[in-house]
């Protein structure tokens, strides 16, 4: 664990100096992030001009849920957004060799090597958005209860993160999963949606096999009825299924993986 921290510790101290060197672009993602904010931010205030009640969450609770989508966003963006798009680049062209020899997970390496400098500003801002709507939150928010919703948020961009790990690992028996990855992108939309809206078949596929109800709506729920153990047990059990999943389909993908001298 330690020698992973350490290994972390570098990738930090890489990317940030790469990121001072390219200083126009690191300027302009953070421009679009902050329009990405205040785009979402706008499109429920409209909303809430023409109505109280939107999936039976008022204003202020509907602001800590867009807190919380835009954290788990900005997560993501920072930590393994570049990194994932690489890696079916790398199976295509036997670049996955140089991290297969590494003496670390290859699925941490790949995942974790490169640390977006310039989302991390959008992370701190992501973060603040969601503190001041905690901040307005009206209803009982108990110290614990505040730190259980942050686990939960993070274990959300996890979850986030495996979703998109099942689209890219086809890439070892496909070749070209552009296809797949467009489809996530696609329904990542359900993210920014409360889960309650949603009934019937669709619910049960987002708050199961493909859990983007999970990753804030849930969080959302237990901070505001105050941690009920049956979403918990469910937010756990989803999690667990879905990284065996994830590391078992990695694995199967690298014996199916030809290497450049092969």
């Amino acid at each position: 664990m330690i020698r992973y921290l350490r290994l972390f510790a570098y990738f930090l101290r890489f990317s940030f100096s790469k990121a001072l060197q390219f200083r126009l672009d690191f300027f302009f993602r953070i421009v679009m992030d902050i329009i990405f904010y205040v785009v979402n931010i706008l499109f429920y205030d409209v909303i809430y001009t023409h109505t109280d009640l939107i999936g039976g969450w008022s204003r202020e609770q509907m602001m800590v849920f867009v807190g919380a989508f835009l954290l788990v966003d900005a997560l993501n963006m920072t930590l393994f957004a570049d990194n994932l798009s690489n890696i079916s680049f790398f199976v295509n062209r036997g670049d996955l060799d140089y991290y297969l020899i590494r003496p670390v997970s290859s699925l941490f390496f790949l995942s974790l090597r490169e640390f977006a400098a310039s989302s991390f500003f959008n992370l701190l801002m992501a973060g603040g958005i969601l503190t001041v709507a905690l901040i307005r939150y009206s209803g009982p928010t108990p110290p614990q209860l505040i730190l259980l919703f942050l686990l939960l948020i993070c274990n959300g961009a996890y979850l986030r993160y495996l979703v998109r790990m099942l689209t890219i690992i086809p890439v070892f028996w496909l070749h070209a999963n552009l296809g797949l990855q467009m489809v996530f992108f696609h329904l990542v939309r359900f993210l920014e949606r409360p889960d309650t809206i949603f009934t019937g078949w669709v619910r049960v596929i987002l708050t199961t096999a493909l859990p983007f109800g999970l990753m804030v709506s849930f969080p959302a729920r237990i901070l505001f009825g105050g941690a009920p153990w049956k979403l918990l047990l469910h937010i756990a059990t989803v999690t667990v299924i879905l990284s065996g999943t994830v590391f078992l389909f990695w694995r199967r993908g690298l014996r199916a993986y030809s290497s450049a001298s092969s």
